[in-house]
């Protein structure tokens, strides 16, 4: 079996493309049965989605990418050559090496970003849930928690880190300025919105307000930072009383649409408006940025701001990446054993036969009336020309002669001195 990885990032693909693989928080489970239920045997595995990046793991054989690709192109409802040209296929060290890194956030748009592990973590058990993450993946990805830890306790990858959040309100101050007297609008109540009412909350402004679905989620934000809380239902009235608007929603659909913004802006006399969408698929319709007055930035927008400051931590990569490797390493030695297990238990089940068929004779002699001892030494050397049997018939192969590693093989196997194995190398070449 062989660990795969097909998928698709904010460098190989842009956010039109990238949105349309979104899938959001409990959908991660029916999507990887149903890919799952695509192959006769069932492969393992897990489906890693966030705003950068649709990622599917396999523990299969390598033939299992291509159907993989159909079904992901069904899932986003385009054709599998043009998904294929925006796509990555990575196998056994390429893709553990790639996972370890991804859970590290040195594959990230912000280096070192801590997020990515709760969402690698997520995708775990949203695979157990389905019944399809198996031991391989398991292995996988507890390792890449165990890489992720590591480099972010002994590196300083993740110091002074310039989130997705701390880039909005950069902008907004660029834009505006003071932020004191600004009032914010908090569309959803995920984690990326706590983050980036967190830095608001920092610069004081002057008023902040969570809209969500659910409005006692959206009050819990809102205690927390001392604000307001409204229903999204009630947004499309209201977004004129606001400066800057941040939404990340789960929604599969825009639910902030040109009109909305169009009344609030003639509401606010020409006033600017700078908006954030940090959605995958986007919360805001894209032709909201052509209006006048209006700042609209996506996650790809904010890549430059986020990579500018990222050269700060450019030195602690190397040592990342030498923790990576580590991990990789040791990854693919539990991989290789793992593919030793059905040998291993072939030959002890081949030895148990033997000794079950020795044991049998042997009491059978004894019954006749047999010594005892010479009982116990029959079995004894029925069992030893068994286990050897092998092993002579390959030293006295003449027409295919024997090899000197070969011999090695052999002398290592049964535990003997390098010699031995030379000596025979050297008679079997003459």
């Amino acid at each position: 079996m062989s660990v795969l990885a097909l998928g698709l990032n904010h460098v190989t693909a842009p956010l039109a493309l990238r949105e349309r693989f979104a899938f959001a928080g409990a959908a991660l489970a029916p999507a990887a049965k149903a890919l799952a239920e695509r192959f006769g045997a069932q492969p393992e595995v897990a489906i890693v989605s966030t705003c950068n990046r649709t990622e599917v793991y396999l523990g299969a054989e390598a033939e299992a990418i291509e159907p993989a690709l159909h079904w992901l192109a069904e899932a986003g409802g385009t054709d599998r050559e043009r998904l294929a040209t925006h796509t990555y296929v990575l196998e056994d060290a390429s893709a553990a090496r790639h996972a370890f890194r991804v859970a590290s956030g040195l594959d990230s748009m912000v280096l070192g970003e801590p997020q990515i592990l709760g969402q690698f973590k997520h995708a775990m058990r949203q695979a157990e849930t389905a019944g399809t993450l198996g031991g391989t993946l398991h292995q996988m990805f507890q390792r890449s928690f165990t890489v992720a830890k590591e480099v972010r306790s002994s590196t300083c990858i993740g110091t002074h880190s310039v989130s997705m959040a701390a880039a909005c309100v950069r902008l907004a101050s660029q834009i505006f300025g003071s932020l004191d007297t600004s009032r914010v609008l908090f569309v959803g109540a995920g984690e990326m919105i706590e983050l980036a009412a967190t830095h608001f909350a920092a610069r004081r402004t002057e008023r902040m307000v969570f809209a969500n679905r659910t409005l006692e989620r959206a009050q819990v934000l809102a205690d927390r930072f001392g604000a307001d809380a409204m229903r999204l239902a009630e947004m499309p009235t209201r977004l004129s009383e606001f400066d800057i608007v941040i939404s990340c929603t789960a929604s599969s659909v825009p639910i902030i649409g040109l009109g909305a913004i169009e009344r609030a802006l003639k509401q606010r006399r020409r006033r600017p408006m700078f908006i954030v969408d940090l959605a995958v698929p986007r919360d805001v319709e894209p032709e909201v940025r052509d209006l006048p007055d209006v700042y609209l930035h996506t996650v790809d927008d904010l890549a430059g701001i986020v990579k500018a400051n990222g050269a700060q931590r450019e030195a602690a990569v190397v040592e990342a990446e030498a923790i990576v490797e580590h991990g990789v390493t040791d990854f693919l030695r539990w991989l290789k054993q793992r593919d030793s297990v059905p040998l291993i238990q072939a030959l002890h089940g081949q030895t148990d036969a033997w000794r079950t068929a020795e044991i049998v004779r042997a009491k059978k002699a004894i019954a006749r009336g047999d010594d005892l001892d010479a009982g116990l030494q029959s079995l004894c050397r029925g069992m030893t020309q068994k286990m050897l049997h092998g092993a002579m018939v390959q030293l006295k192969a003449v027409d295919a002669g024997v090899d000197e590693r070969s011999a090695a093989t052999i002398a290592r196997v049964f535990n003997l001195p390098s010699s031995s194995a030379g000596a025979q190398g050297c008679s079997s070449s003459r």
